[in-house]
Order: C-alpha cells, then structure tokens, then sequence
C-alpha cells in the first residue's frame, strides 16, 4: 500500500469534463463509453488525469447479476412502470438508481508511471469525497452497509447511512474511480424503488447468488445527513474548485473531435455488450 503522500490527487493538470447537465436526457451506456474513452486516453498518456461529473435522468443500472434474477422478466416491468428505464451493465456490482438528484463522478487516472492497485483507487476516492465535503469529512465512513442496495466495502456513510457508492473500471493503463453521490431527494425512496426489484424477481426462490435484502432506513442523500439544501449543481461548483486547488492548470471542456472517433469506437462497443446481455 502507498503512503498517503504516493495517494496525493495533486497533479501538474487536471482535465474536468462536466456532463450534469448535457447527459441527463441520453442513455446512461453513453457514460460508460466516456468512461472507457477517457481510460484509453489517460491510460496512455494521450490526456491529462481527468475527473468527469454526469446525470442521467431516472435509470436503474443493473448488474449481471440483478440480470440473473429467477423472475427478472416480471421485476423490470415494475421498474419501468415507476417511469424508470433498465440497461445492464457488464462488470461487477448491483443495481444502483440513476436520476436528476444523483451526481455520479468518474476520477481517471494512468497507470503508466506506476500500478495503482484496487484498494488504492477505492482510497483515492474516498479521499476526494472527504475533500469535497471538509464540513462533514469526520463523520464519513468507508465500510459495506448491510441493507442498502450495492453493497460493498467501499461504500460511504455518516452514521451508518450510505450516501455513495464506488465502483472501478480498468482499461488499456487507465484506471477509472466513479463514485455516486446521493445529493439530492429521499435516499430510502431509491432503495424502496431496488427493494421492489428483488422482491418481485426472486419471489422468495432460493438462488446460489446471495442477493441484498433491502432496507430502505440505511440510505439517504447528503442534503437529508447534512440538513441542508445542496443540489448537484452546488457539487460541481465545488467540484471544479477543489480540481483548481489540486493542480496548477485545470484543463476544461469535453471530447475533441479526434477523441470523439475513439469514443464512437467504445459507444458502439458498450452498446453491443448491453444488446447480448439482453438477449442472454
């Protein structure tokens, strides 16, 4: 493991993409392919380290596994009825809610002048989160939530209240870190929504993969711990602030136009792993 100092996010340039507001209305396998793109890119050194803020309007991800569910063709349709629409993404993890409330943030970073192994990634994460939020950095903890919906060792709380989870994404020497932070609305409401996903999809049936029980009163969103009014707008002010004190030039704006060729490569990718895994 290295030391904090080795953990340091500062860097000579950071590049900030923000998408919170120009992803809302597209598919969130959009994202994963800006993900993938800026992992090729910083990866091999072709782009500064980049952090990258995106919003999708009202999707549940799902995880291979939640895919998987005995009853899955009667668990979406509830899901879609609730005005969410489904994709399924191919790499680890569960179901997670996608909406206007939630701000998902992508930290890139390349392995070229040293591996970056997962557990530091994770604490990576965790340490920009702290950043972002100095008012309440004491009271975040970074320990699996037993009844929220995701569940993993990495997952952020206050008082035993998950707020965000972390995920990782490893490509061509670029490591990608994406965190969701629950900013805004009811945390409880999102986990009743994935609740309803696996009551309906397991109907009781026992299965060899161990599915979360969901327990709406363990999550909650940041302005609800907090008791403040923040907004998603409000965290990438904050976001953008915080990449300023972290380097000596902050490089803004999205994909040029040859980088948007690459990205036309990984969009088509995604786009035809999610097709299969439907017809799986």
């Amino acid at each position: 493991m290295k030391s904090n100092e080795e953990l340091s996010l500062h860097m000579p340039t950071w590049r900030f993409i923000d998408e919170s507001f120009s992803a809302r209305g597209r598919s969130a396998l959009e994202s994963f392919a800006a993900d993938d793109t800026l992992c090729h890119l910083v990866g091999q050194q072709m782009s500064s380290p980049a952090v990258r803020t995106w919003v999708h309007d009202h999707t549940v991800v799902l995880g291979i596994q939640d895919h998987r569910l005995p009853h899955i063709e009667e668990a979406v349709p509830l899901i879609h009825e609730a005005g969410y629409q489904t994709i399924v993404r191919n790499s680890g993890g569960l179901a997670v809610v996608l909406d206007s409330g939630v701000l998902n943030i992508s930290l890139v970073l390349s392995e070229q002048q040293g591996s970056i192994d997962i557990p530091e990634g994770y604490e990576m994460m965790v340490a920009f989160v702290k950043q972002l939020f100095p008012e309440a950095a004491d009271r975040i903890e970074a320990y699996e939530i037993v009844g929220s919906y995701c569940p993993g060792t990495y997952d952020l709380s206050m008082e035993g209240r998950k707020f965000a989870g972390i995920s990782q994404r490893r490509l061509r020497q670029g490591v990608a870190v994406q965190v969701y932070l629950c900013v805004e609305g009811s945390g409880s409401e999102r986990a009743k929504l994935i609740r309803t996903l696996y009551e309906a999809g397991l109907q009781g049936e026992a299965t060899k993969f161990t599915y979360p029980v969901i327990q709406p009163d363990v999550m909650a969103s940041l302005s609800e711990l907090l008791e403040t009014d923040l907004t998603v707008s409000d965290i990438i002010i904050r976001t953008q602030l915080l990449l300023r004190e972290l380097s000596g030039d902050l490089q803004m704006g999205g994909f040029t136009p040859e980088e948007l060729e690459l990205y036309g490569f990984y969009l088509k990718r995604v786009v035809e792993r999610n097709q299969k895994m439907l017809k799986a």
